[in-house]
């Protein structure tokens, strides 16, 4: 997986943030909301364009796990295996980039530094996650060709 300048900046700057003092995250707060929200963007959007990189049948059988459902033609065993750790490694990435918002939320309405520094610490671990998601995406793509 490529590095995206989007990413390796909010991981800076989230290192740098776990130092800072309560008048500097007031100060600062919109930034590194701004610079987060990028990074997110930019992993949702390379994990987009991985999957679409897919065969139609890896698609298919990601979206009925998504989905949950058993409307239609149920995808090839197989298939759902291949896309599974994807799946579980998509969601534990959602899960921990959600925990790390509330967290920041909680710090900004409580003014507490120490919740803002463990909501940098959850952001960064929320996009190492996103980061191993999109890896194991780019292994199916590979083994594809």
């Amino acid at each position: 997986m490529r590095k995206l300048p989007e990413v390796e900046e909010a991981k800076s700057l989230m290192t740098e943030a776990v130092e800072w003092s309560v008048l500097k995250w007031l100060k600062e707060k919109k930034r590194v909301r701004k610079i987060a929200d990028r990074a997110n963007q930019a992993l949702d959007q390379l994990s987009k364009e991985t999957k679409l990189l897919w065969p139609d049948e890896l698609r298919a059988a990601y979206s009925a796990l998504a989905e949950n459902t058993g409307k239609g033609k149920s995808p090839d065993v197989r298939l759902l295996k291949s896309v599974k750790p994807v799946k579980q490694a998509d969601d534990e990435a959602f899960r921990a980039h959600m925990e790390a918002e509330s967290t920041f939320d909680e710090a900004e309405r409580q003014l507490s530094t120490s919740m803002a520094r463990e909501g940098c610490r959850k952001a960064i671990y929320s996009w190492e996650l996103h980061e191993k998601a999109i890896r194991l995406a780019e292994r199916l793509v590979l083994s594809q060709g």
